[in-house]
């Protein structure tokens, strides 16, 4: 079978979780001896790297500013792709998926995955959210199929649209912990002594909700006078707002702005950090927080409805009120101040990986969506 991915900034990921997600599903394809094609942007991927374990990566210009980078890459890759033969054009996001009207008109099958309700979040102006109020449209009507990553994205799509979407998750396994090597030289941190966030830096994952809650916890608790905060990401086309963010952390060196990580760095935080945080207010089935579950690592987020799927609290994490952030501090201050109880939410968290979906079952079932609209079109 021969598949091509549009949407993505390209692989390998060293970012982002929609590249992940293609970075895994494309290599486990490709290994089930499918041609599988990827789209790249250049300022992403090593515009030298033409193959990756099998995937076979196309390069494609763009303009690499806020508005035009996904949509020039996503319409010039959508042109490209008529020529090449492709048997299933895969679409990852709804901006993307507003130029699937193109590979459709001829003729040829297309897949969307809906891996979050990119409109809603406060960075996009009118304009541009109705270009992605519109994708979203394309993504579900226009499609032969709809995979959506969540259930509460599903359940969306069905009280939105009418319409039934393909429930696959982001997959996941256990990860083996990494004693502290590169943080203790380049930042001074130990063993379970810092919080961390790990994503990028834009405002509807709320990382100023959590800045916040750590400096007023600093001035006011014994328990923090140690702990330091690291937060582990990079601008996503808001560079306002991660101005804002170090202004905010400057009074306190205790916090720490890593930029991206990616390999061993990230490995090291996500196995010896105390407590995980996500407080977005907006997300798919985010892929940072099942890898801070598969690393052991407790875990405290918001309690909307795609967290709410992958947290029981007091089981297997905590959770605590959207945009609250007095009930932020409250619950970050039970963990710290208990860390044996953070430690017991962690294990039982990486014990529930083992019942996770693998990437190699992710890719079993994105498989089947492809046999079946070969075999039965929509």
């Amino acid at each position: 079978m021969k598949i091509a991915f549009i949407g993505q900034k390209g692989i390998p990921a060293r970012f982002g979780g929609v590249e992940s997600h293609v970075d895994h599903l494309s290599r486990d394809l490709a290994g089930r001896g499918h041609q599988v094609s990827v789209y790249v942007r250049n300022w992403y991927t090593d515009r030298s790297l033409k193959y990756y374990q099998g995937v076979r990566l196309v390069h494609i210009p763009t303009l690499k500013t806020k508005h035009l980078d996904a949509s020039i890459h996503s319409c010039f890759c959508s042109v490209h792709c008529l020529f090449m033969k492709t048997e299933i054009i895969h679409y990852q996001g709804i901006g993307p998926s507003f130029f699937s009207f193109i590979p459709k008109i001829f003729g040829r099958k297309v897949v969307s995955t809906v891996h979050r309700l990119d409109w809603a979040t406060e960075k996009w102006g009118s304009a541009a959210k109705f270009f992605l109020k519109w994708g979203e449209w394309m993504s579900v009507h226009l499609s032969h199929r709809t995979i959506a990553v969540s259930e509460a994205l599903q359940g969306y799509i069905r009280s939105a649209h009418d319409k039934d979407a393909v429930f696959i998750p982001n997959g996941i396994q256990l990860s083996p912990v990494r004693p502290i090597r590169i943080l203790k030289e380049k930042y001074g941190l130990s063993e379970r002594q810092f919080i961390l966030y790990l994503g990028r830096l834009v405002p509807e994952k709320r990382p100023d909700l959590l800045i916040q809650a750590f400096l007023e916890l600093s001035r006011t608790s014994e328990a923090f006078r140690t702990l330091k905060l690291v937060i582990a990401g990079g601008s996503g086309g808001t560079d306002d707002y991660v101005r804002k963010l170090k202004e905010m952390g400057r009074e306190n060196p205790d916090v720490i702005f890593a930029g991206y990580v990616w390999g061993e760095e990230k490995e090291e935080l996500l196995s010896q950090g105390l407590v995980f945080v996500l407080p977005s207010y907006l997300e798919g089935n985010p892929i940072a927080l099942l890898e801070a579950k598969s690393y052991g690592l407790c875990c405290l987020a918001s309690d909307i409805g795609p967290h709410r799927e992958m947290i029981q609290p007091g089981r297997n994490g905590q959770l605590f009120r959207s945009g609250d952030g007095q009930d932020l501090k409250t619950k970050l201050l039970e963990l710290v101040e208990h860390p044996e109880e953070a430690q017991r939410l962690g294990k039982n968290a990486r014990q529930d990986i083992q019942k996770r979906k693998t990437w190699e079952e992710v890719g079993k079932m994105t498989l089947g969506v492809y046999r079946d609209i070969l075999a039965n079109g929509r």
